[in-house]
């Protein structure tokens, strides 16, 4: 970090703390930021009058390091604390806009941001996570951005590692890389780039590289240019095969790069999902030009559909087939989007379609599995019977369910999908009620999600299990957040993490937060299979903001969902204590103890990770929940 006079002065505080509120106020300037938001970010740890009196000092000797040249940028109130934006500029902010054009704008976002500004404070760390994961997003959405409109070889493999400097995650651009460097004539250059995605894939993500991207590989050692179409050998042992066709263009044919630029987004962004094995766009497209090849593929869904403008507006319909005998189209969806901004138009659109297709996908393989006759069964097979069950919440089946997931990772020890749904297996059996929190329960709870992440820590999915086990099972909020952070950033279209990174934010107090987070989950799949699960989460914080009707509201419409899942019923029940409906707490109280006889409030209050200081003079969050629990009859 560093501050300059216009004159080019240093002006920068000694104080290291002095210095991440000054990075605070300019980052979120002109917005005045609560004095008691300040003081949470850096001295969380203190009581609120001493963090109070830091943050004063603070304040002080901000205003001194900057003297002369800061009379009249800062504003203090008693409450707020705000910059003044007119005399200011600050590089984070003004940065991302120049790098389209500038690559050394580019360059400089992709350095790490105030990292000398680590430790301070664990929730300033939290923040300042949460500004490195956003920057990180800029400048991948910036490098996508270059790489699609490179017109060259050479300048697609130059932006290609410009992308994989940023996310060396992204198998599509690994291949655009070897394929640009072998169409420039460097040979030894892509095999180089080969060797070096296999490399990364070992050491970092203990993985090994698709089929398709070996084929590419080994398509360089002939004379055939590539891309080459080549049979390709099934991998459907551990995921479904999915690839996304170039859309149709109706009328503008200017759009065919958009056409292809959305098709690319949505294949890199569904590469995320770890559990679908993705067929490279380019490869896709390919086949497609050449009649009778798409099924060398060999596909099980295709992502197509067609792009059309009319005035300021573009449409883009989207259906997903499902090509296994009987061949169906399984999901469709409408877009419609401004066309001003055709970039920002991919970024929403892929995002959306990536947090629906995933779920969908999943169904259809869980009923196909389920129908598949138990003959040489695979630990893919396993885990796709066993989600259902998890989530019908039935108690025999649930039983069952575990045992197959057992029996997945002893099948296959080296699957990290099968660990992950393990331990999210035993957090329902806790919230059920079906199993005490005890020392074993949480142990192997720890265990499974820690084990699926040391197989493979690019799982978003297993990174968010494991941070609801540290956060609902053992309580521990911070670590938790730090897991759902990197979980986001790693694929910011998973809606579970959204849920779970939500819930953990409202469990510390930050409950208009957890409902931005929950909002950002509905926006991303607004219909999502397992919302009664989902949507059951934004009680907590309309119950700790003391939003009791809209609790009420809210609840009835997930009960609805699923009957038999009991954690909405005692948020709801707390609701209904507070608000004096009597009656109504007598309804859901009798509801919940026929699921959960064994519910009281001692269990109420060992289990619930709810923040336990008071504040803003209103009660501990958990003495909230547990006051209006005893006010609706439970003992």
């Amino acid at each position: 970090m560093d501050v300059r006079a216009i004159t080019g002065e240093p002006l920068l505080p000694r104080s290291r703390k002095t210095r991440a509120v000054l990075a605070v106020l300019a980052l979120e300037a002109p917005a005045a930021i609560s004095r008691q938001r300040l003081a949470d970010l850096l001295w969380s740890r203190r009581g609120e009058e001493q963090s109070r009196g830091s943050l004063r000092q603070a304040l002080h000797e901000l205003q001194e390091s900057l003297g002369e040249y800061g009379r009249g940028l800062l504003t203090a109130t008693r409450e707020t604390v705000s910059l003044d934006t007119r005399s200011i500029w600050v590089d984070a902010r003004e940065v991302p806009g120049m790098a389209r054009d500038r690559v050394e704008a580019l360059n400089l976002l992709l350095s790490e941001f105030l990292s000398d500004l680590d430790g301070l404070d664990a929730a300033f760390d939290t923040w300042l996570q949460q500004q490195r994961r956003r920057l990180r997003e800029l400048a991948l959405d910036v490098a996508s951005a270059r790489l699609t409109s490179a017109t060259t070889p050479a300048a697609r493999a130059q932006e290609a590692r410009r992308v994989l400097t940023i996310d060396a995650a992204q198998e599509p651009v690994w291949r655009i890389l070897i394929r640009s460097e072998a169409e420039a004539g460097d040979r030894g250059a892509a095999f180089a780039a080969w060797e070096e995605c296999r490399r990364i894939f070992a050491e970092r993500f203990r993985s090994a590289p698709s089929p398709e991207t070996a084929a590419l590989a080994e398509s360089l050692r002939g004379e055939v240019p590539a891309p080459v179409l080549m049979p390709t050998r099934r991998t459907a042992g551990r995921g479904a095969r999915l690839g996304v066709m170039p859309f149709r263009v109706l009328g503008n044919e200017s759009d065919e790069e958009v056409s292809l630029g959305l098709a690319g987004e949505i294949t890199a962004s569904l590469a995320r999902f770890r559990w679908l094995v993705l067929v490279d766009s380019a490869s896709v497209a390919a086949a497609r030009r050449s009649e009778g090849q798409t099924e060398q593929l060999d596909l099980d869904f295709s992502l197509s559909g067609s792009i059309q403008r009319g005035g300021d507006r573009v449409r883009v319909t989207l259906q997903l087939t499902d090509h296994r005998p009987p061949e169906a189209v399984v999901w469709t969806e409408r877009f419609d989007r401004d066309a001003a901004d055709i970039l920002k138009l991919q970024d929403e659109i892929a995002a959306e379609v990536v947090a629906r297709v995933d779920p969908e996908i999943l169904l259809i393989e869980a009923n196909r599995a389920a129908a598949r006759p138990q003959v040489d069964i695979t630990a893919y097979d396993l885990l796709l019977r066993a989600i259902p069950a998890i989530y019908r919440l039935d108690r025999q089946a649930y039983e069952a369910a575990g045992a197959m997931l057992e029996e997945a990772t002893r099948l296959d020890p080296d699957y990290a999908p099968a660990f992950a749904w393990h331990a999210y297996w035993y957090l329902f059996l806790v919230g059920q009620g079906w199993a005490r929190a005890d020392e074993e329960v949480l142990a192997k709870s720890e265990e499974l999600a820690a084990r699926a992440v040391s197989l493979d820590p690019s799982d978003a999915h297993a990174l968010a299990i494991l941070g609801h086990v540290r956060a609902f099972l053992h309580h521990q909020i911070p670590e938790a957040v730090s897991l759902y952070e990197r979980a986001l950033a790693l694929n910011p279209n998973l809606p579970l993490a959204w849920v779970f990174s939500a819930l953990a934010l409202s469990y510390r107090g930050e409950h208009e937060e957890a409902l931005h987070r929950w909002e950002r989950y509905k926006r991303l799949a607004p219909f999502h299979p397992h919302a009664f699960f989902f949507d059951a989460t934004r009680l907590v914080p309309l119950l700790l903001l003391g939003r009791h009707e809209d609790v009420d509201t809210a609840a009835r419409q997930v009960t609805a969902l699923h009957t038999g899942f009991t954690f909405p019923y005692k948020v709801w029940l707390s609701a209904l204590g507070h608000m004096g409906r009597m009656e109504d707490a007598a309804k859901v109280r009798g509801k919940l103890l026929a699921m959960e006889p064994d519910f009281t409030l001692a269990k109420a209050r060992e289990r619930a990770p709810f923040n336990t200081v008071p504040k803003d003079g209103r009660p501990a969050d958990i003495e909230h929940y547990i006051a209006g629990l005893r006010k609706a009859g439970l003992a």
